[in-house]
């Protein structure tokens, strides 16, 4: 049985950072790795993803404020957000898809940008 588990959530400032990780347990072979995000009243989005090989892309809002890094040895996927703004509040999502296709999600962590 393979689970996420998400952390590194929290209420910060404006211009402030946070660094989210996601780790797999059980046995998976991820080949992708993306973190979404969801809004209160909005629909989730794809906020960054790295494949296995290391490729990434970002959604336009966030680029060159978030990197996206993985480990592929212990399934672990981070998501490094600086400069955060009060429209990056959001719960954030992992996902992890295996070389099955099968996708599996975290359990969402609340990042809170106000000041």
């Amino acid at each position: 049985q393979v689970q996420l588990v998400e952390s590194g959530g929290g209420l910060v400032q404006p211009g402030e950072s946070l660094r989210l990780s996601c780790q797999a347990s059980g046995s998976i072979f991820t080949i992708n790795y993306a973190w979404y995000r969801q809004a209160p009243g909005l629909q989730r989005e794809l906020v960054a993803s790295i494949t296995r090989d290391g490729n990434t892309d970002f959604v336009d809002s966030v680029k060159g404020r978030f990197t996206i890094s993985r480990d592929n040895a212990i399934n672990a996927v981070y998501l490094q957000m600086t400069t955060l703004k009060p429209e990056d509040t959001a719960v954030y999502y992992c996902k992890q898809r295996d070389h099955y296709g099968r996708d599996y999600w975290g359990q969402g962590t609340q990042v809170t940008v106000s000041s």
